[in-house]
């Protein structure tokens, strides 16, 4: 066992209550998820050290075992899920086998390497801010993250309930849209007329990206089977103002859940990790109020220009950062945060359903689908269509 990877590993950790369609799968749970007998350590060995033994399964997780999945064991997290790194000064960062001199990216850095691995078929996390995207990115892997409130999030340690949203990572779409056809609610699916594409969001990741997302555009116009891409206004210059918004609420959120218990344990924590906590104790009811409203506008403003349609982004502004520059709280790392959220936190302000796919790359780089809110069946079941008309890897 791999203690960057895992927490705990069992053959199975927890065998499947039933069968069904999941009958072989095996899943790698971050380590915020409720497994009962076992204990949930959020990232953090001072939290695991006091933490009891859970009663009951969350949710989520008892519905992949009455569908005949177990679960392999419990994957690491960066602590309290607030980080898009993977790294993590306790355990050691988790490997990325895709580019193994980079970073795998968080905060369910352990799921994605569980899976990229081939240790299990599924990595279930979470995504507030683009936890699941961005290592899906960096990792070379499919990654959805579900409508807010598709998925229940109950037995889920939270870092700010306004935006966490239940994720999974696999290797291929097949099985991503297997765990949806099991967790999301049932609907007939319905196609897609229009994709839209933002220079102006695009533009906003390096250059290798750039001219990845470029050419996987370029394949998918080639194909008329496909939703057809049209150009899109995208106001980038009210993202700074919204970024600002959707930090302040989910560090106000994330102080709330976890602040006495951090107030008290402060020299435990990663440095980043600290420091974001430390940001968040200072925000007042008041600033709360004034994001929240801000974010209202964006959603709104947001949901004007896509309407039912699809919008395409890079999942991550870059590929991972090498591992050479992955000192915690480095430069390197908080300026790939920064500049990633900016494209992660549309879907993560909004609600909205959003699907990483890898693109064919020498180096890792994914392509976020982002779908309307509730469509989260039809935009996994266009991932499999993107495979087969070879846009995505």
């Amino acid at each position: 066992m791999d203690s960057t990877v895992w927490r705990e590993f069992g053959c199975p950790l927890v065998g499947a209550t039933g069968a069904g369609p999941l009958d072989g799968t095996t899943v790698a749970v971050k380590d915020l998820y409720a497994v009962a007998g076992h204990r949930v350590g959020a990232g953090n060995p001072a939290r695991l050290a006091e933490a009891a033994p859970e009663t009951v399964t969350a949710p989520a997780v008892a519905a992949l075992l009455a569908a005949g999945a177990a679960v392999a064991g419990i994957a690491r997290t960066d602590e309290f899920a607030y980080s898009l790194a993977g790294t993590n000064r306790h355990y050691g960062t988790p490997p990325n086998p895709a580019a193994p001199e980079r970073i795998p990216g968080g905060s369910s850095s352990g799921p994605a390497a569980a899976v990229a691995l081939g240790e299990a078929t599924v990595g279930l996390g979470t995504d507030t801010a683009g936890s699941i995207r961005v290592p899906a990115s960096y990792q070379g892997l499919y990654g959805i993250r579900t409508s807010h409130g598709a998925v229940s999030t109950a037995g889920v340690v939270p870092l700010a309930p306004s935006f966490d949203a239940v994720g999974w990572l696999t290797r291929d779409p097949a099985a991503a849209l297997a765990v949806g056809r099991v967790l999301l609610p049932a609907r007939p699916v319905r196609s897609f007329p229009r994709a839209l594409v933002s220079d102006a969001l695009v533009a906003l990741a390096s250059g290798e990206v750039r001219d990845a997302v470029d050419a996987a555009t370029g394949r998918w116009r080639a194909d008329p089977r496909l939703p057809s891409i049209e150009p899109t206004g995208f106001d980038t210059s009210t993202l700074p103002d919204a970024l600002e918004a959707f930090r302040t609420m989910q560090g106000w959120e994330a102080w709330r859940a976890h602040g006495s218990w951090v107030a008290g344990h402060r020299d435990t924590l990663n440095p980043d990790v600290g420091a974001r906590f430390d940001t968040a104790a200072g925000y007042t009811a008041a600033d709360h109020d004034r994001a929240r409203n801000r974010l209202r506008r964006f959603v709104s403003e947001v949901d004007d220009l896509l309407g039912e349609d699809l919008l395409l982004v890079p999942s991550a502004s870059s590929a991972a950062p090498e591992r050479g520059d992955s000192t915690l709280g480095g430069p390197v790392i908080e300026a790939a945060r920064a500049a990633t959220f900016a494209l992660t936190c549309i879907a993560g302000a909004t609600g909205r359903c959003a699907v990483s796919v890898p693109l064919p790359t020498g180096v890792p780089i994914g392509l976020c689908v982002v779908g309307p809110r509730g469509r989260d069946l039809d935009v996994l079941v266009l991932a499999e269509r993107l495979r087969g008309a070879g846009v995505c890897g």
